[in-house]
């Protein structure tokens, strides 16, 4: 493909000078509007910013398919790893047990936390690139009776697979278990409703699919659950329940909110609404991977996973094996461009990662696809040759 073959049409949104579109999992390109939030000054304790955080709190749950007081949503300062662990040690008693069904780094970042909790587990490990079959985990909650949580990545970064939450929550539910969701890239740009998805526990990030910018996360999680579980967290910082009958009691965080997070994330609930919701953004990034796949296969690159794995959040492509490609020339290329990317995280092979997700739509991804071709050739790498 040449460059010229690539259309040329106005972008979605057009970085500051010298700012390049970030193609990863997030933190993600924002637009102006979310970026012009932040230029105001917050109290942590005013009452203007308690009904921000009410807001998004309600919201969120909404956004959830969550129609009644059956579920509360408690936002966490940190990261979306603090998040995730402060949801593991609320969901699990001390003496719970729990199957983790892992395909990628963040699976087996949750045993990592597991151990760090003292919590007991076991897992199902499909290595890179395949899904968890719900057959596999019908028979693993039948050899395990013990098992009182199943944790499922809804949306594996570190490949790009979107695993298959609707058929394993079936599973789940029908044994009685106990679901706990990291949706942190998936939320708010592919479905998931509780009616539709039975779950106790869905935890997500702020720098995600609602296009906010990094400072906390949140955790969606049934009201029952977080009542029982008083003294159950190993953290003073990371106790969601202390959190949550904080917030409930006084409007406010326990410690120093993130305030401006907060107030940007706020405006970038508005933009998702506007642009149609959950619906409305997963068409926009359905239209990304299509237009990246396709250009990216025409240049002569290879997807990891097969067309009916692929998300609409982010790809991984292999990396070519012409002996002048070398990733970090290519990042900088990219970057040189207005570009970055994401390293791979594949065990298996080499390879790298391109983002849907973000202030960015399909024309920005033909300007990419451009990029791309043009860097190739100035590393002097022709995808038509033999590689070797």
């Amino acid at each position: 493909m040449t460059k010229a073959e690539f259309p040329t049409t106005q972008a979605l949104a057009t970085p500051a000078l010298g700012e390049p579109y970030l193609l990863t999992p997030g933190p993600l390109t924002t637009s102006k509007a979310t970026k012009e939030a932040m230029l105001r000054d917050w109290g942590s304790w005013d009452v203007s910013f308690n009904q921000v955080t009410a807001e998004v709190r309600q919201n969120l749950l909404s956004m959830a398919g969550i129609k009644d007081d059956s579920f509360v949503c408690v936002p966490l300062q940190g990261s979306g790893s603090y998040s995730v662990e402060a949801a593991l040690a609320t969901a699990i008693p001390r003496d719970g047990k729990a199957l983790v069904l892992m395909n990628g780094a963040y699976g087996q970042r949750a045993t990592k936390t597991l151990e760090y909790l003292g919590r007991a587990f076991i897992t199902l490990d499909k290595g890179d690139y395949l899904p968890p079959q719900p057959e596999e985990v019908d028979a693993l909650l039948r050899d395990n009776p013990d098992v009182t949580n199943v944790f499922l990545v809804h949306c594996e970064t570190s490949s790009g697979i979107l695993n298959p939450l609707r058929q394993i929550a079936d599973v789940v539910n029908a044994h009685g278990k106990s679901l706990i969701i990291d949706a942190m890239s998936s939320f708010g740009a592919v479905p998931l409703a509780v009616d539709e998805i039975p779950f106790d526990v869905v935890v997500s990030s702020a720098n995600k699919c609602i296009e906010g910018i990094p400072g906390f996360g949140f955790v969606i999680i049934r009201r029952s659950v977080i009542e029982a579980a008083k003294g159950r967290a190993n953290s003073l910082s990371l106790d969601l329940y202390e959190q949550w009958v904080y917030m409930e009691r006084t409007g406010q965080w326990r410690f120093t909110p993130p305030t401006h997070s907060v107030v940007a994330f706020h405006k970038a609930l508005e933009q998702h609404t506007a642009e149609g919701g959950v619906h409305g953004r997963l068409a926009r990034y359905t239209r990304n991977r299509d237009v990246l796949v396709t250009g990216m296969r025409e240049l002569g690159f290879r997807t990891l996973l097969e067309d009916r794995w692929l998300s609409p959040i982010i790809t991984t492509f292999f990396s070519p094996e012409h002996p002048n490609f070398e990733f970090k020339r290519f990042y900088d290329e990219l970057k040189a461009r207005q570009f970055i990317i994401y390293p791979g995280k594949l065990t298996v092979a080499e390879s790298f990662r391109i983002g849907c997700i973000g202030q960015i739509d399909e024309y920005i991804v033909h300007q990419l696809l451009r990029a791309i071709a043009d860097s190739l050739v100035a590393m002097n790498v022709d995808m038509q040759q033999p590689t070797g």
